[in-house]
């Protein structure tokens, strides 16, 4: 499934770092409402400029085909370059396209690569997606401790199903598994208190 809306809290979060937040807005709200003229209008010139807002607006519009035609290999660029800049939204839709081969060939490890960017930043979804990557347990990266550290994150930020997650993982694990999990999530948290306290 491709993310056709923008998560608010990860908005607020690149929004305060936009200085082109007045244009990239009223994109994001035509874009929101439907009005794909519009948010064209505004994302173009941006995107053309190098602004990384702009860039993922484009990217969002080629990858779900909302007011262009679909083309994932337009979506690929524009989402890349935003994400080259840090973008934390346009690197969490990046890794969807890596994971689901749209427009690339399927590469877990480069979905995994730029969900860890977008989670570190505060992405939800890239956390869930994380916890969800590592729980897979007939996969060579299962790994149930971050995957329960990923899930208790996505919790803390407001995940609706990520408690039910990280407990089914918490069930198959050892005291000691978990007790690192925790250990890990205590340790992201207090790099990321900020964050978690604006959430």
């Amino acid at each position: 499934m491709r993310i056709t809306r923008v998560p608010l809290a990860a908005l607020a979060l690149l929004l305060a770092a936009s200085a082109w937040s007045g244009d990239f807005q009223k994109g994001l709200d035509a874009y929101n409402s439907a009005d794909y003229e519009t948010a064209l209008a505004e994302w173009q010139p941006l995107a053309e400029a190098g602004e990384a807002g702009g860039q993922y607006g484009l990217g969002l519009m080629y990858g779900n085909g909302f007011g262009v035609m679909m083309d994932d290999a337009l979506a690929i660029k524009w989402y890349g370059e935003a994400a080259a800049q840090g973008h934390a939204l346009a690197q969490g839709n990046l890794a969807v396209m890596h994971q689901n081969g749209w427009g690339v060939p399927q590469n877990d490890k480069e979905a995994v690569r730029l969900f860890t960017l977008a989670a570190e930043q505060g992405v939800v979804e890239a956390m869930v997606a994380l916890g969800r990557f590592y729980a897979m347990d007939f996969g060579e990266d299962y790994d149930p401790v971050q995957s329960y550290k990923w899930y208790s994150l996505g919790s803390l930020f407001g995940a609706i199903d990520a408690n039910a997650k990280r407990e089914y993982v918490a069930a198959k694990m050892t005291a000691e598994q978990v007790a690192d999990g925790n250990a890990l999530v205590d340790v992201w948290s207090s790099r990321h208190a900020e964050m978690l306290a604006n959430k």
